[in-house]
């Protein structure tokens, strides 16, 4: 269907693609090569010479100037009459090209191929052989060869756009890598079913394939054609022309699912750090292709790699400004449907951004890309290290924004749907809470794995832990374990923290939404507040009781529609044995939980018990050092002054005389004054 008329017989001469010239100026046999010098092989000495870089043409001016108009000016219009040598470094396609089109000049068959028409046609236009020379000229031909032979064919198109790398920006001028995208695009995007299998196939060991060497490792017609046959013809183009191809099969309508695909394989291909970060990033890519083929999945792989020999087993060594390149153009022509490519290949795209320092504006689309697909992240992708950062091994400051950017997400769709009946916007906002609440819930498990992760960095700082934890509304935990494994893990990287540091840290977690092994572990670790272990032990009483007073108000009821059961037996009988095992083995995990529960209330109230007697003990040995030293003293004092009854009496009588002598003085005194 889409092949060149010679290739259906197996060779590459095409049958209409011998060039030759209708007027013959000079008789040769030829060209011939000797050391970096091509002669003509005629009898007439050459009188002008054309040097092209480290090759010479020892050629004659006539046939050159006969059709090319570039030659008539150069010589022309030079002030040197006698000018006999020419320069011409700039020319596109080399000097393979204008051996070629010397050829054609001098009447000589020239050999039109897939692999040389682009540039033969970018050095006939740069030589100016139009038809105002000679009808039937080299532009002429040329053009004609694309138009009707290459441009029909999908091979050939392939392969005059890769030869176009070379050809900047000559082959752009000339529309040539325009109208060969325009072609695989339609080509690509056409019914699978018309495809002729003469061109594709697994990669044999010779590198250019023929149709009876594919006749049998081919698939047949009857057999499903995958829907990703072209993508590794397409990934050995260039970035910028696979953009261009991408661009139109856009245009053309093909599905959005197909197009990540094919991005996600050129990225493997030419992204080397993607695939030693990811070794189950082909797995990943075919597994997305086969998908998208309604579930038909098949490992054979169509492609140009048979046609370049080794270029499967060779994978493309690319610099780092060219990767740059490669990641700018490929986050430019990402899909923006949700689910195009996989987060997995988002988030590692993101990491060998970072890396490279793509462009700001391209980083944060990216990250928005990954925010709308947050919740199939894993946790292997999110360990992005912080590049060119000292403070923290891990770039938590990037997963904070990820978060950012799924929270507006899920905002941003759950407020989205406005025009809709009242029923159909019912349901939709029911499935829209469902998916968000669940999507929630898997994205707070990924940050409860990823703290537990980077709470071993010793320089991860309380502030980013806690913003981090706190990000999530409170929904999307319905149970604290993740976050109490995270916390604990940073309470063992941390010693050093204060006890205000770890009250404010422990404060993110909810001790109700602790399960009953979370619960036993809270109550023995040493790290945690003791506050927050009093916390987690309240709340787990309170749960039993909840528990004991449902299981007693269920018995109740029990008891009281017993008499409306006519045969308990046969109702047993009639329960599944799983059931019933099932429920035995509950039962008894939770006699024994209770067991537990428990037997730690009773160690509780037994270390009460000695802490308050510890108290006691402590206060009696405190009284008993402030006092003695005054004990003693009393003790000789009173030995001094020990008298009999009768002294006190006397003393006592004594005093008040004393008293009233006293009183009495001061009145006379007064007296006297007076």
């Amino acid at each position: 269907m889409w092949e060149s008329e010679s290739e259906s017989l197996g060779g590459r001469d095409y049958g209409n693609g011998v060039l030759s010239s209708t007027k013959l100026s000079v008789k040769t046999d030829g060209f011939e090569l000797r050391g970096q010098s091509w002669y003509v092989a005629t009898d007439i000495p050459s009188d002008f010479l054309v040097q092209i870089g480290d090759v010479n043409f020892h050629l004659h001016k006539y046939p050159l100037l006969s059709r090319s108009g570039k030659m008539n000016r150069l010589i022309y219009e030079s002030r040197d009459s006698e000018l006999n040598k020419i320069v011409l470094d700039d020319l596109p396609g080399g000097p393979e090209a204008f051996e070629l089109a010397a050829q054609f000049c001098y009447g000589i068959a020239v050999d039109l191929t897939a692999s040389n028409i682009s540039g033969l046609r970018c050095a006939a236009e740069y030589l100016e052989m139009t038809e105002d020379l000679e009808e039937g000229n080299l532009i002429f031909k040329t053009e004609a060869f694309l138009s009707y032979v290459v441009l029909s064919s999908w091979r050939d198109s392939i392969i005059v756009l890769k030869s176009c790398e070379k050809l900047s920006p000559w082959a752009e001028n000339l529309q040539i890598v325009r109208r060969c995208s325009e072609s695989i695009a339609w080509k690509a995007c056409a019914n699978p079913k018309g495809i002729r299998w003469a061109y594709t196939g697994r990669p044999p060991k010779i590198s250019s394939p023929k149709w009876n060497d594919m006749k049998d490792s081919s698939p047949s017609r009857s057999q499903p054609v995958p829907p990703d046959w072209w993508f590794e013809d397409v990934s050995i183009l260039r970035i910028d022309h696979f953009v261009r191809v991408i661009t139109a099969i856009k245009v053309k309508g093909m599905r959005f699912e197909l197009i990540g695909a094919a991005i996600m394989h050129y990225a493997a291909k030419w992204l080397t750090g993607l695939i030693r970060e990811s070794s189950g990033s082909a797995d990943e890519i075919s597994s997305c292709s086969a998908s998208n083929s309604n579930g038909s999945c098949s490992s054979w792989k169509g492609g140009l790699h048979m046609i370049v020999a080794g270029m499967k087993d060779d994978p493309p060594t690319v610099q780092a400004k060219d990767q740059r390149m490669i990641i700018e153009s490929l986050i430019s022509i990402i899909p923006p449907q949700k689910d195009s490519v996989s987060c997995s290949f988002l988030l590692r795209l993101l990491r060998m951004a970072n890396m490279l320092k793509v462009a700001p504006a391209l980083v944060t689309e990216l990250e928005k890309r990954v925010g709308m697909q947050f919740e199939q992240a894993t946790l292997a992708d999110l360990l992005i290290p912080a590049y060119n950062k000292g403070e923290t091994l891990y770039d938590v400051d990037l997963v904070q924004r990820l978060l950012e950017h799924f929270l507006v997400q899920e905002q941003t769709e759950s407020s989205s749907p406005s025009r809709q009946s009242f029923s159909d916007k019912h349901m939709y906002d029911a499935s829209q809470r469902g998916n968000g609440t669940s999507a929630k819930m898997r994205v707070a498990r990924l940050v409860d794995g990823y703290l537990t992760e980077v709470a071993r960095d010793r320089n991860l700082s309380l502030t980013k832990f806690q913003v981090l934890a706190e990000a999530l509304p409170e929904s999307a935990r319905t149970c604290d374990d993740g976050l109490y494994r995270a916390i604990d893990s940073y309470l063992k990287a941390h010693p050093t923290l204060s006890e205000h540091e770890r009250k404010r840290l422990c404060r993110v977690m909810d001790c109700q939404k602790l399960s009953i092994d979370a619960c036993m572990h809270a109550a023995q670790n040493e790290r945690l507040p003791l506050r927050i272990v009093v916390q987690v032990l309240f709340s787990e009483q309170i749960k039993i009781s909840n528990a004991m007073a449902n299981s007693t108000l269920k018995e109740a009821g029990e008891s009281q529609y017993q008499p409306m059961i006519s045969n308990r037996k046969s109702l047993l009988e009639a329960t599944p044995q799983s059931f019933q095992e099932g429920w035995a083995t509950a039962k008894k995990d939770i006699n024994t939980l209770k067991f537990e529960l428990e037997s730690v209330k009773a160690k509780y109230l037994e270390l009460q018990n000695d802490m308050e007697t510890l108290q006691r003990q402590f206060d009696k040995l405190t009284k008993q050092k402030q006092t003695s030293a005054w004990t003693s003293g009393w003790k000789k004092l009173g030995k001094l002054t020990k008298m009999t009854a009768t002294d006190h009496q006397d003393i006592r009588s004594q005093v008040p005389n004393a008293a009233e002598q006293t009183r009495k003085t001061p009145r006379r005194w007064r007296n006297s004054i007076s």
